[in-house]
C-alpha cells in the first residue's frame, strides 16, 4: 500500500514538474548527441561560441520573461532592438565632436538618446495595454511595425558602422577570454532572477500572472505592474539592440528579425508558462542553452540549413505542447 502511494506521489510530482524537467532533459540529450556526433563540439572554444551566440537573445529574453510571467506577450522586442541599435549608430556620428566643459561625450549622448527611445516605445506599449485596453498581442504587433518604420526612416536603406566606444567594447571585445557581451547578458539574467525571486515587485508579477483578479483584490496595482514589465521588456531589447549592432559590426534594417522567434522560444522552451505565474529566469537560461546547443550543434554535424529551421520549429512545438499539458495538470491538481 505504501509503495503504491509512493509511486502515485512520484507520478504526481513529475507531472507537476514536467515544465521544468522536460527542458533540462532535452538539454542533456542534445549535449550528449552532439558530443558523440562531433569531435569539435565539446571544447572550451565552442562553449565560448555558444555563450556569445545566445547573449543578445538572452538579454531580450530577460525582459520577455517578465512579460510572459504576467500572461502577456511582446511581439515588438526584435523591432525595438533593431530601432534602438540604429538610433545609437545614427546619433553617434552627430555627437562625436560634442563636448561639455571640454570633456568629449564619447558617444554618451547617443547612448542616452537610444535608451530614451526604447523606454518611450515601451511606454507606448504600456499605455496601449493598460489605459486604452488594447490586447498585448495587437498592441505590440502595431509597435513591431512602428519600430520597423523608425528603422527605415533613419537608415533609408543604408548601413551605419559607427557606435560609441562603450557600446563597441561591450558588444565586440573581451575581458580576458570572456567576451564582454557574455558578461552583460549574465548580469541581466542575474538581476532579473534576483528581482523576480527576492523582491516584492517580483512577487506581484507572479501574482498578476497567476490570478489577476485575486491580485487586484490583494491590493496589487495590476496596471502599474503590466506597465512596468512592458517598459522593462523594451529597455532590455534596446540594450540588446545596441550591443548587437557592435557584435554584428553594423546597424541596418531588419537585422534583428530572427530574434523575435529566438527570444520567445528561449522563454517558452525553458518552461515558463504562457498562461502566466509559472517559470522564471532559471527556466529561460535552460531554454537559451537548449537553443544555443541545438543551433551550434547542427552546424557541427553539417546538417541542411533548411532542415535546421524545421527542427527548431518542431522543438518549439513540443515545448508548447508540454506547456499546455502542464497547465492542464496544474488545473486538475488544483481542482
Amino acid at each position: 500500500m505504501s509503495d503504491s502511494r509512493t509511486r502515485i506521489g512520484v507520478t504526481n510530482w513529475l507531472r507537476g514538474q514536467l515544465r521544468n524537467v522536460a527542458p533540462f532533459v532535452t538539454l542533456i540529450v542534445l549535449v550528449a548527441f552532439f558530443w558523440a556526433a562531433s569531435d569539435s563540439f565539446a571544447t572550451l572554444g565552442n562553449l565560448q561560441n555558444i555563450l556569445t551566440q545566445i547573449s543578445v537573445t538572452g538579454i531580450i529574453a530577460v525582459g520577455l520573461t517578465f512579460v510572459i510571467l504576467c500572461a502577456e506577450i511582446d511581439l515588438s522586442v526584435a523591432s525595438i532592438a533593431n530601432a534602438t541599435g540604429i538610433v545609437v549608430a545614427y546619433f553617434t556620428a552627430q555627437d562625436a565632436s560634442v563636448t561639455i566643459a571640454n570633456i568629449p561625450l564619447a558617444g554618451w549622448a547617443a547612448i542616452l538618446i537610444a535608451l530614451a527611445a526604447c523606454f518611450a516605445l515601451g511606454a507606448v506599449n504600456a499605455f496601449g495595454l493598460t489605459l486604452i485596453g488594447i490586447p498585448s498581442f495587437i498592441m505590440t504587433l502595431a509597435m513591431l511595425q512602428i519600430g520597423a518604420g523608425i528603422c527605415a526612416l533613419l537608415v533609408r536603406g543604408q548601413i551605419a558602422y559607427t557606435v560609441p566606444p562603450l557600446i563597441l567594447t561591450l558588444g565586440s571585445r573581451s575581458l580576458g577570454p570572456v567576451p564582454w557581451i557574455v558578461i552583460v547578458a549574465a548580469l541581466f539574467l542575474l538581476v532579473g532572477h534576483i528581482v523576480l525571486t527576492y523582491t516584492r515587485f517580483g512577487r506581484y508579477i507572479y501574482m498578476t500572472g497567476g490570478n489577476r483578479e485575486a491580485a487586484e483584490y490583494s491590493g496589487v496595482n495590476v496596471r502599474a505592474i503590466l506597465s512596468a514589465v512592458m517598459i522593462i521588456s523594451a529597455v532590455c531589447s534596446g540594450v540588446a539592440g545596441m550591443l548587437g549592432v557592435a557584435y554584428f559590426g553594423s546597424a541596418q534594417q531588419n537585422e534583428f528579425d530572427t530574434y523575435l522567434l529566438d527570444s520567445i522560444s528561449a522563454v517558452v522552451v525553458g518552461g515558463t508558462s504562457l498562461f502566466g505565474g509559472q517559470g522564471g529566469i532559471g527556466n529561460t537560461i535552460i531554454g537559451l542553452f537548449v537553443l544555443g546547443v541545438l543551433n551550434n550543434g547542427l552546424d557541427h554535424v553539417n546538417i541542411d540549413s533548411f532542415l535546421k529551421i524545421l527542427i527548431r520549429g518542431l522543438i518549439l512545438l513540443a515545448a508548447l505542447i508540454i506547456n499546455v499539458y502542464a497547465q492542464r495538470m496544474r488545473t486538475v491538481t488544483a481542482a
